[in-house]
């Protein structure tokens, strides 16, 4: 009998906001399909070596959580059945070229699925989540977008690069560089919402498992609308600073504290989320013109949409379901 190697048959890898939980939750109710615990592993990120010292709010407390040694990583996989298909959803992994690089060398039959969201849709939903997290100290999105090179130069974490992230066209060149092109599957959010029996069932295909075992998509991870106010002047500092104390403990006290802190700053309303307006999406599309025509051409797809000063909004929006936290 051959011994399989300690390590994942395909991999989740971007991006970020683009409905990867989703997606990954879908998957991992496959009986023939093994998903990781935790859903984002991050040690492809690291190289061997502790994770870097970030410094954006909350980073060194949720970098404790990184897997990086090479012993605990392949232990993930020790209670997959043989027969099963493993996998773990890193959504940075399509951003760093490095991580790319590691994947490609270390598993040369790796399967690969991108699932990529119009990039200003995706760095709202991205501000959004930590803004109503109580990390993100900007009220403004545009005016956070803004400030993503000084933060790059503070040394803040990825999910703070609100544009880097959303540059899909470049990390797909640059990916399809090292790994055939036919083991890459790239997957639109727009089709996640609006036919996920589809997109499963392409999924599954292309991961060589059953199409028809699973047909619905979870509800996705969006967060309930922190209204500018008392609240987050007030409390989000508050967050804050327990997210920078928790780097001192073991990660889940912080874990089990969080939830508290965060159902206080978001009170007992339930705000609708805002929508970006015309103008504020219009002032941005220059940022990723040039990208999303790099990606029509890499995938041989038209997203050309992705252009329009209409926001297509939340996940929650788009189906007509009533917001939760």
């Amino acid at each position: 009998m051959t011994t399989r190697s300690p390590r994942p048959d395909f991999m989740i890898v971007g991006a970020p906001k683009a409905g990867t939980t989703a997606l990954h939750a879908a998957l991992a109710q496959h009986p023939q399909i093994f998903t990781s615990r935790p859903k984002e592993a991050k040690y492809w990120l690291c190289g061997d070596a502790p994770p870097p010292h970030f410094s954006g709010p909350g980073d060194r407390h949720s970098q404790q959580e990184w897997i990086w040694r090479r012993e605990e990583y392949d232990a993930l996989w020790a209670d997959a059945r043989p027969d099963q298909v493993r996998g773990e959803s890193t959504p940075f992994y399509l951003w760093s070229r490095e991580a790319q690089i590691r994947i490609a060398a270390a598993m040369p039959d790796i399967r690969l699925i991108a699932v990529v969201r119009d990039p200003i849709d995706r760095a709202y939903s991205n501000w959004m989540h930590l803004w109503c997290d109580g990390l993100e100290p900007i009220a403004d999105f545009p005016t956070a977008f803004a400030a993503e090179s000084d933060r790059i130069a503070d040394g803040w974490a990825p999910f703070w690069r609100y544009r880097e992230l959303g540059l899909y066209g470049a990390q797909l060149a640059h990916l399809r560089k090292l790994v055939e092109p036919a083991r890459i599957l790239v997957v639109r959010y727009r089709d996640l919402v609006d036919d996920p029996a589809g997109v499963l069932a392409r999924t599954c295909a292309f991961l060589g498992v059953a199409p028809d075992a699973v047909a619905e998509i979870p509800r996705d991870n969006a967060r309930t609308y922190v209204e500018p106010g008392w609240r987050p002047r007030v409390l989000a500092p508050l967050v804050r600073a327990g997210a920078w104390a928790g780097q001192f403990l073991p990660p889940q006290t912080w874990r089990r504290a969080e939830p508290h802190a965060i159902r206080l700053l978001h009170g007992r309303g339930k705000q609708p989320r805002p929508h970006l307006t015309p103008d504020e999406r219009a002032a941005l599309i220059p940022a990723f013109a040039e990208d999303i025509a790099l990606l029509s051409e890499v995938t041989d797809d038209d997203y050309s949409a992705w252009l329009s000063p209409e926001s297509r909004g939340s996940f929650d929006q788009r189906t007509g379901t009533p917001q939760q936290g």
